[in-house]
């Protein structure tokens, strides 16, 4: 490809994708490259499976019904898809973006990235929930971003029983809870959990949704669980494609095998 500054690789299983974003972003804040083309990639096949599966963390229940199998939210989820692809991205200062023509998509605000040790609840398949919250409001405060000025939240939700977790960390980071929480969503619904590429995708879902003024659905939740409805109202899920006009800020986030976790902050360009 040519490419020239720094060419390297980061492994944080499915927190890749969004920590590569980050370590770009970084490269740029701190004037040591103009752009850079960040992203992740999966591999796939039954060696790769083969584990998770034993680890009974995937559906094996679904199998004569692939569509509906994928359920993050859900409280008939009974494990993850398994996906693969790649996703890559251009990130640029913003004077380079403009004096080239660039067409800019979102601008990146800032995030945050740590370990949760695999202590406090953390293991090498849970997450530690301390660390898991601490990355989302480091994430705010690196963006200079208001917890209430988030509008979107794409989930890292798997379809696993940690959905509900996931949840109850983004309230108590944020301070939101029922109808205050924002609206929020998996791609994983429809593609499937791409493991280290799942970041990378799920940002350039966000990214063209926040461009184009649409949020894609989180499908097969009709059935919410009933420990996420605790905490938010039925309608901050977005189970349908609908309009995105009223989207300015969306938190991704990633949250991966090791206790591991990233949270990204993007804002829609005017």
């Amino acid at each position: 490809m040519g490419t020239g500054n720094q060419v390297t690789t980061n492994s944080s299983a499915c927190t890749t994708g969004t920590e590569s974003i980050l370590l770009g972003y970084e490269r740029i804040v701190l004037g040591h490259a103009k752009r850079m083309l960040v992203g992740s990639a999966s591999d796939s096949g039954p060696y790769i499976w083969g584990g998770f599966d034993a680890m009974k963390v995937m559906n094996f229940k679904m199998n004569d019904q692939p569509e509906a199998a994928s359920r993050p939210l859900s409280a008939t989820a009974m494990g993850f898809v398994p996906g693969s692809g790649a996703g890559a991205l251009m990130l640029e200062h913003l004077d380079s973006a403009l004096e080239r023509g660039a067409t800019i998509y979102a601008e990146v605000l800032g995030g945050a990235v740590n370990s949760g040790g695999q202590r406090q609840g953390g293991t090498m398949t849970a997450p530690n929930s301390t660390a898991v919250q601490r990355c989302i409001t480091d994430a705010l405060h690196n963006a200079q971003v208001k917890a209430a000025e988030v509008d979107l939240i794409n989930g890292h939700l798997t379809a696993t029983m940690k959905d509900p977790d996931e949840i109850q960390n983004w309230a108590i980071a944020l301070r939101r809870s029922g109808g205050d929480f924002p609206l929020i969503h998996s791609l994983k619904s429809m593609i499937g959990h791409c493991i280290s590429a799942a970041g990378a995708i799920e940002t350039v879902a966000a990214v063209l949704g926040l461009h184009e003024n649409f949020i894609f659905p989180s499908i097969n939740c009709e059935d919410v669980h009933p420990k996420i409805s605790e905490i938010i109202d039925y309608e901050q899920i977005v189970r349908e494609f609908r309009p995105g006009n009223s989207i300015r800020i969306i938190a991704k986030a990633g949250f991966g095998f090791g206790d591991v976790n990233a949270c990204l902050l993007l804002k829609k360009w005017r």
